[in-house]
């Protein structure tokens, strides 16, 4: 029988940061994954770029139904620490926008700087291992594995959510949650775009597919300035995706496509300074020009803005900068980046990462009803969570 002091499932960023934080504690570590690769979700993520980190993280940029428990990890292990880390490794990167920090080449600079540690650290790494069950008794926990009967005295459960099952996402870490107690919060796909089936909207999306805008969506109390992008099946881009975690099916989404005017003000300061400009003219200037003429032609006969009255004016003002719509759905954990909802934190020792309900027992990361913003915030949420449990374990 192979025996160790700690066991970690899950080779992902929570895991690989636990794996070296208590490697380096001088624990004997064993990280297992049933995957090929370690770190597949760091790979993809960013466009192939990574984006590691947020420069403005704070715990109000994540959802959980116990908003305070991500205070201490993130207080613990901050975004300068694990710029530190990059900056020690010579991993070049750059802000892109918002605080959103990118790798400069590709992803994997990141994923090999964690595989660094974990080798440093003296972390025994094994891929394509599955875990068939899991018990404990006085001396810690067992379990049957592919490489078979398997001892340590702790457990992290750092195995992910459900999104993005192609890479190998199970619901395996909430089925240990249960087995012991836990209790998990239903879970739905974040950050994920939007599904139309209005035939209208459906057309016009289809019309637009490809065409990007900058616009403040709303919903549910939140807003978001971000970039809404137009695709076959609906509506995704940086926008979409946010407030995607705040919406629920058969919410309202409210949509400024004209974000830092006052568009009624600006259509009539238009009408008095060029009234014979034509509307799908006047709006190609902060649009598409495409995106302009299906917009007129969807929703307003375009013609000089001296032909409008006041009251057709404000009409097409509020159009603009109140569009209101009702996505049929979300595209689900196919493509969404993340999983709202998981281990309940209450049963969590916001410190530790430790089970209140089995002494030796970790969760970190995406299993847990921890949710990050778009923009670097779930990978700092899994590298302080995974810091946090690698010291206690």
């Amino acid at each position: 029988m192979l025996a160790t002091e700690v066991i970690i499932i899950g080779a992902g960023a929570a895991g690989l940061m636990c794996a070296a934080t208590a490697g380096r504690r001088g624990r004997r570590v064993l990280l297992l994954d049933h995957a090929n690769k370690a770190g597949k979700k760091i790979l993809m993520s960013g466009g192939g770029r990574c984006n590691f980190t947020n420069l403005y993280t704070e715990p109000a940029n994540f959802l959980s139904a116990n908003p305070h428990f991500c205070k201490s990890a993130l207080a613990r292990y901050t975004q300068w620490d694990f710029i530190e880390l990059v900056a020690r490794h010579g991993v070049p990167y750059h802000e892109k926008k918002l605080g959103q920090l990118f790798c400069d080449n590709k992803s994997s600079d990141i994923l090999a700087l964690l595989l660094e540690e974990c080798r440093q650290a003296g972390v025994d790494l094994r891929l394509n291992v599955g875990v068939e069950s899991v018990a404990r008794d006085e001396q810690g926990y067992l379990l049957q594995t592919g490489l078979g009967p398997v001892r340590g005295q702790s457990l992290v459960i750092a195995t992910g959510g459900l999104s993005i099952p192609t890479l190998g996402a199970t619901g395996f870490g909430y089925q240990i949650a249960r087995q012991f107690g836990h209790n998990v919060l239903p879970t739905r796909a974040g950050l994920v775009p939007f599904t139309v089936t209005d035939p209208a909207l459906k057309a016009l999306c289809g019309e637009l597919s490809g065409t990007s805008v900058e616009c403040v969506v709303s919903c549910n109390g939140q807003s978001f300035r971000e970039n809404l992008l137009f695709t076959h099946r609906g509506l995704s881009g940086p926008a979409m995706l946010q407030i995607s975690s705040y919406w629920q099916a058969g919410d309202e989404l409210s949509i400024d496509l004209l974000p830092g005017l006052d568009a009624q003000a600006w259509l009539q300061e238009q009408a008095q300074a060029r009234p014979n400009i034509e509307l799908k003219t006047l709006l190609a200037e902060v649009f598409t020009r495409k995106l302009a003429v299906l917009v007129c032609d969807s929703w307003f006969a375009s013609r000089a803005l001296k032909q409008y009255t006041p009251a057709e004016l404000r009409e097409i003002a509020a159009r603009l900068a109140e569009w209101r719509l009702v996505p049929a759905g979300t595209e689900g954990y196919r493509t969404a980046e993340v999983t709202l909802g998981g281990v309940d934190t209450r049963e969590v020792s916001s410190k530790t990462l430790e089970s209140q309900k089995s002494p030796g027992l970790y969760f970190i990361g995406e299993v847990l009803d921890v949710t990050g913003q778009l923009g670097g915030f779930n990978f700092q949420w899994a590298w302080a969570c995974g810091h946090a449990a690698g010291q206690a374990v």
